[in-house]
């Protein structure tokens, strides 16, 4: 009869946890739109279902950022540029 502690060592009583690998690499650039908030008040953006949290982002802005963290379930990025809305060229007009 095993023990639990060897149970534990080969991935626990439900065998070996994986993780699908994530869309985005750390270091890399895309661009995406901002489309919600977050409590902390970082933009929420999602690239290909993974959560994003990007620092001085709001909803509405097209930005182009750079993975800086990549976790299970999110990933957190930095603002590399902010590029104009249309709403915003024409409402200045």
């Amino acid at each position: 009869m095993e023990d639990d502690s060897s149970r534990r060592q080969e991935g626990g009583f439900l065998g070996p946890r994986r993780f699908p690998p994530k869309p985005v690499k750390v270091g890399e650039e895309y661009e995406v739109d901002i489309t919600e908030t977050s409590q902390r008040g970082e933009g929420i953006a999602r690239i290909e279902g993974l959560v994003v949290f990007v620092a001085q982002a709001k909803v509405g802005d097209h930005v182009r950022l750079r993975i800086t963290r990549i976790s299970r379930k999110f990933a957190e990025a930095e603002l590399v540029e902010k590029q104009k809305n249309e709403k915003e060229e024409t409402s200045s007009l």
